[in-house]
């Protein structure tokens, strides 16, 4: 058996530095040298990560590819390099969303032990085993697979927070969600509908039939219909995907609506979308109507919220497509298509087929 077989098999407890993975012990990851298309991803043995006191190591059963590591990857808008590294990413291993089994807890963690189920947020999760925060894990739901976990933490947790601190979603509101079929709207059109709204969603005429089962009121084609053609005006849009101006946001919003921008593509490479995000918060002073934006994080409560949505059935993850850690590149392309319908997983076998 090899050192890395049997690192895959034994639990590690405890928080000391001799629980700590030895530095001879590797696994395997997609990493990245320079910043780039899904050519620039490749599998490569690197060691084991190590973990802080606050923080626990997780053998990773599945992760899940978002916006935010698509960006990260490309290196695109180029003010987020100011962040990650100017010339290549500091962290070559990508990947934020995980689910999987604690193998190993810090001295300062409380809320965990070796051989939970987690899901959350950790660093570096295309890869057989990555480290996490205490803060940014909860209990893996009973009820879905490892694979459908790791496609909740960033966009659900995106959804959650522009709908509820954001929006201010109430019960009774119209709200419009634009990109209402992908990672942050399958979630969005859900949530919003348990919150007691009345929702109307956006999206191509591929995926219509995704947005209706989601528990969409209304599904709008946005290849033949405009949202702001002045027919419905909305209490609260959530503009995830589309890249309308200003104006046209506020022509389909009540006199007092809310609009929450946390996406769009399009833009300068510089500062992408955030530029329409700033001149939306530097507007808002000065009308009636709110126009806003969310940074959305993840942690414990909101995470703990919607395992309970999960279990209740109140919220199902959409998985689009799984892929195998050796075909992230192409999981990448087929997100870089804009075919995804809801999320994609990634899955990492171990020496069980687990």
């Amino acid at each position: 058996m090899t050192s890395a077989q049997h690192a895959a098999e034994t639990p590690i407890s405890g928080g000391s530095p001799a629980a700590q993975p030895d530095a001879s012990v590797t696994m395997r990851a997609i990493v990245q040298e320079a910043y780039g298309s899904a050519d620039v991803l490749h599998m490569a043995q690197i060691p084991t990560p190590k973990i802080a006191e606050n923080e626990v190591l997780v053998r990773v059963h599945a992760a899940g590819l978002d916006r935010g590591t698509w960006h990260v990857t490309r290196g695109l808008p180029y003010a987020l390099r100011l962040a990650f590294g100017i010339r290549a990413p500091k962290n070559p291993v990508p990947g934020l969303d995980l689910a999987g089994t604690v193998m190993a807890v810090g001295a300062a963690v409380t809320r965990f032990a070796v051989g939970d189920h987690v899901f959350g947020v950790g660093k570096g999760t295309f890869a057989e085993y990555a480290t996490a925060r205490e803060s940014q894990l909860a209990l893996k739901p009973a009820n879905i697979s490892f694979e459908h976990a790791s496609v909740v933490p960033v966009s659900a947790c995106t959804a959650l927070q522009a709908l509820r601190a954001a929006g201010q979603i109430a019960p009774g509101h119209k709200v419009l969600i634009l990109g209402a079929s992908g990672g942050v709207g399958s979630y969005a059109v859900q949530l919003a509908k348990a919150a007691g709204a009345e929702v109307t969603g956006v999206c191509s005429t591929a995926k219509m039939d995704l947005v209706r089962s989601l528990g969409a009121a209304h599904v709008l084609d946005y290849t033949k219909q405009d949202f702001a053609d002045g027919t419905e005006h909305y209490d609260l849009i959530l503009d995830i995907a589309g890249n309308p101006t200003l104006a046209r946001l506020r022509r389909a919003l009540t006199p007092a609506g809310t609009a929450v921008i946390t996406g769009g593509e399009e833009g300068g490479s510089w500062t992408g979308s955030i530029d329409r995000q700033f001149r939306a918060l530097a507007l808002s002073p000065f009308i009636s109507q709110r126009l806003t934006t969310v940074m959305a994080t993840q942690g414990v409560a909101d995470l703990e919220y919607l395992a309970g949505l999960i279990d209740a059935g109140t919220l199902t993850p959409t998985v689009d497509r799984s892929y195998p850690l050796e075909q992230v590149p192409e999981a990448m392309r087929y997100f870089d298509a804009g075919k995804v319908r809801g999320k994609i997983a990634v899955t990492i076998k171990g020496i069980h087929g687990s």
